[in-house]
């Protein structure tokens, strides 16, 4: 009996600290900053700039948060086609994040964007720029995607 009741625990334990997490209620999004990075090839005549967003992730629940997953979906001004969508593991399983704690800085960039042989700034005046806005996705657990917050790509150039 002590064997069974044992395993009851063992098994009890290790689905408590299995259950799916709602990232919208215990995930905020801080310190965004968005922006249009240059990708370009050193000694290239061509300019190459892509939307990006950089942001960081508090804990506001109570517990420690691990394992969570984030996806930046780009879109075309209110064109509802996806761009790109590049994926992170913002909290790793092994790494806990504390409650109150946030993250370092998170970067997500798209791989397309625009080309042209005109300045940074003359690309971003250009009449036939297109303003991007991202919507940021995140994930725990067995949990489905759940959107986080939708941010404009500002019209400015954006560090790496």
């Amino acid at each position: 009996m002590t064997k069974t009741l044992g395993a009851a625990l063992a098994a009890a334990l290790t689905l408590t600290s299995c259950t799916s997490r709602d990232v919208r209620t215990d995930l905020q999004i801080v310190e965004v900053q968005s922006g249009w990075q240059d990708l370009s090839e050193s000694g290239s005549l061509t300019i190459k700039i892509v939307p990006a967003i950089g942001f960081k992730l508090k804990n506001i629940s109570a517990e420690p948060i691990d394992g969570v997953q984030i996806t930046a979906v780009f879109r075309r001004g209110d064109d509802p086609a996806n761009v790109d969508d590049p994926f992170v593991r913002a909290i790793g399983s092994a790494n806990p994040l504390a409650a109150g704690a946030t993250t370092g800085p998170i970067v997500m960039r798209s791989k397309f964007g625009f080309t042209g042989t005109d300045s940074r700034p003359q690309l971003l005046k250009h009449s036939q720029f297109v303003d991007f806005n991202v919507t940021i996705l995140g994930k725990h657990g067995r949990n489905n995607w759940a959107a986080m917050g939708v941010f404009p790509i500002d019209r400015v150039p954006m560090s790496r």
